[in-house]
């Protein structure tokens, strides 16, 4: 039996650290790529590349619906013989919505004057991406993080470190349509290790009729998180194509590399706490053992607020050394935006203490509010900020939209605690 000290089998802490070192060679690979991008492209190519990501990444929340709050819930607390069968559903349900969403993307990207190269990698990396994320998911809610993790490193990792290595070594490789099909190829090496991992757990009910009762039950349940969702990635989509329209895709490269710096803050988060947390807040709430979720988030708050509070410091320091190595004046230039950028991603993550422990409950309605809130408020301070501010306003009502967040879902998980259900079980 493992040895418990302080709540935590060495099994657990090995699985941590095992799986913050794969996350933080995936952070670590991320981090170089930014850097080299805005050292061997030229700031309109760094640019696009997040206009790229950005558009990828909110379409993939309108193909995956947010269907996995729903099928993650079913999944934890069914037997393997039933899994499989919830998987073929979830995957019926998106080939659908590609039917739709695939040539309406494809037309609005061409409206927004795209090149031939961003169009046509967009709709193979957009598949891949959510499969991809599907399958992490399913792995987390099943505790397999490590593998998880191993996937993830493949998905973002492993093409990073290739196009780095590329463009130092091959200057004539120093083209985003390069970096884009080595994207491709990493996502396609992800998804082959997916599919084992999967196929290994041996879950049954593949071969049973799908269930069109439960997919409409689901849908009426993602699609509530869907608006969420889409609501908070609009915000983290709209601020990229703010700043071009306020600044020009030059300044949306500094802004760009400010926020994947920052933003390697969740990253590691998700790695050594929230991977851990969610899936341990659902079971103490099913149990309804209040006390051991109580314990669950103190410890995961401690831990983002020390986190947080580390990486700020290292970062701040270390910032101006990294943009002296660029040596672009372009980023130069637009280096006071990175604290407001800190300050903005260091609330979100402050904000996935209340998420998770409103999720765990099942109190969707406060975690939608929310995100529609923020949206209000991001787009009305943006708009008046704009004038006055430039380019710093998006940062700043990005700051307004994330705390609206943090504010909402924390004062809805304390208006929570006196349920009755955790009444019985004191």
């Amino acid at each position: 039996m493992p040895i418990l000290y302080s709540g935590f089998s060495l099994e657990d802490a090995r699985n941590r650290i095992i799986n913050i070192t794969l996350r933080f060679g995936t952070l670590g690979s991320r981090f170089l790529l930014i850097f080299f991008l805005a050292k061997f492209l030229s700031p309109a190519e760094v640019g696009n590349y997040g206009l790229f990501t950005a558009a990828v990444g909110y379409t993939l929340y309108i193909v995956g619906l947010d269907f996995y709050v729903f099928t993650t819930r079913e999944i934890v607390h069914a037997p393997a013989k039933k899994r499989g069968h919830f998987l073929k559903t979830q995957i019926c349900i998106s080939a659908i919505i590609y039917l739709v969403v695939a040539p309406a993307s494809l037309v609005v990207l061409s409206k927004l004057g795209w090149s031939s190269v961003a169009l046509i990698a967009f709709l193979p990396i957009l598949v891949l991406e959510h499969f991809n994320q599907e399958i992490m998911r399913l792995l987390i809610a099943l505790s397999e993080q490590i593998t998880a993790s191993i996937i993830l490193f493949l998905r973002q990792g492993s093409w990073a470190i290739a196009s780095v290595l590329l463009m130092a070594l091959d200057p004539s490789s120093r083209l985003l349509w390069v970096v884009l099909g080595l994207w491709f190829l990493g996502g396609a090496l992800a998804a082959i290790i997916g599919v084992w991992k999967v196929a290994s757990l041996k879950m049954g009910g593949w071969h049973d009729r799908i269930d069109w009762s439960w997919a409409r039950r689901g849908l009426k349940v993602s699609f509530a998180f869907l608006i969420a969702t889409l609501a908070l990635r609009a915000i983290q989509t709209l601020d990229r194509f703010w700043i071009e329209a306020l600044g020009g895709v030059e300044v949306v490269a500094a802004y760009v590399l400010f926020t994947g710096v920052a933003s390697s803050m969740m990253v590691f988060l998700d790695a050594g706490v929230f991977a851990f947390t969610y899936p341990a807040l659902i079971r103490h709430h099913k149990h309804g053992d209040r006390e051991a979720f109580q314990r669950v988030l103190r410890k995961s708050l401690l831990q983002t607020i020390l986190f947080i509070g580390a990486f700020s410091v290292v970062s701040l320091a270390l910032l101006p050394y990294l943009l002296a190595w660029i040596g672009k004046a372009e980023y130069l230039s637009k280096v006071s935006l990175f604290p407001w950028i800190l300050s903005a991603l260091a609330l979100n993550c402050l904000g996935m203490i209340p998420h998770y422990a409103l999720y765990a409950c099942s109190h969707d309605r406060s975690i939608i509010a929310s995100h529609i809130i923020a949206l209000a408020v991001f787009t009305i301070a943006a708009w008046a900020l704009g004038h006055a501010y430039g380019t710093l306003a998006i940062p700043i009502a990005l700051n307004l939209a994330f705390l609206s967040i943090l504010i909402f879902k924390s004062l809805a998980y304390w208006a929570l605690q006196p349920h009755p259900q955790y009444q019985q079980a004191a």
